[in-house]
């Protein structure tokens, strides 16, 4: 039975059951592509199985991927990851969403490129997915029912929460203020009721399900998060910083390459 406790105190259910960080070396990062590839390839067969049983893409080598796992044990839970700018070549939503964006809330073509980014590729592994209704996603559901905070503690979106919570981190870290996602209509909705800073910016496009383009601006992520959830995102910033700390040489490469900011 869940602990009555536990429900006030998010943070620390996290800590019980998971650890999250950035994908900073060359292992995490591969782990990353072997779960979404037996999530986008074997188990949904939205991309084609590969020989070599990772997933990949041309814009894996400007990402800064993050990485869930199972508190104790290790075990690879969900990935997401934080696509960069590089240079004039547009993000893959400034293609997709080339029709639908409303220019008027946002233009990224007029932003520097190096304070834009795009959320993409969250994925979760098919053993924490397995809700009644689940199976085929890629992501838990995101329902009204798993965000109301008087709901039992298994019940409260971790996954889907934390792996946002990490990009926005990394993004802020990064010094990356626009980042932009595709969502169901209804998660930014969802999403703000737990104060998380995110606005629709455009119309329904067809990717995988009905989407729409949606913005978060990093420095203001936690600005209105709900008591409850700001020291769930504490633990998960810090754990960005500290990733980071251990491995300088990954910013100094970003840098370099102008895919964030130089202060």
């Amino acid at each position: 039975m869940t602990d009555p406790n536990e429900t006030r105190d998010l943070a620390g259910a996290f800590q019980k059951y998971f650890t999250i960080a950035p994908a900073l070396t060359p292992e995490d990062r591969n782990e990353v592509y072997r779960i979404r590839h037996d999530v986008y390839c074997r188990d949904l067969g939205w991309e084609p199985v590969r020989a070599d049983g990772m997933e990949t893409d041309t814009a894996d080598k400007h990402s800064v991927h993050c990485l869930l796992r199972k508190q104790g044990t290790g075990e690879p839970v969900g990935c997401t990851r934080l696509i960069l700018a590089k240079g004039q070549e547009a993000l893959p939503f400034e293609d997709s969403c080339r029709h639908v964006l409303d220019r008027s809330l946002v233009d990224p073509s007029q932003l520097p490129r190096d304070t834009i980014g795009e959320v993409s590729r969250l994925a979760v592994v098919g053993a924490f997915r397995q809700r009644k209704g689940e199976q085929n996603m890629a992501m838990t559901s995101a329902s009204e029912t798993n965000f109301a905070m008087d709901q039992p503690m298994p019940r409260f979106p971790f996954i889907p929460v934390s792996l946002y919570l990490a990009a926005a981190a990394v993004a802020r870290h990064l010094q990356v203020e626009h980042v932009f996602v595709l969502t169901e209509p209804r998660l930014a909705s969802h999403f703000s009721r737990i104060g998380f800073d995110i606005r629709t910016v455009g119309g329904e496009i067809e990717h995988r399900g009905i989407r729409v383009p949606s913005l978060l601006s990093s420095s203001k992520v936690v600005e209105n998060l709900r008591p409850m959830i700001r020291p769930l995102y504490d633990i998960v910033q810090q754990s960005v910083e500290a990733s980071f700390a251990r491995h300088p040489e990954v910013r100094s490469a970003l840098k370099d390459a102008g895919w964030c900011r130089q202060t």
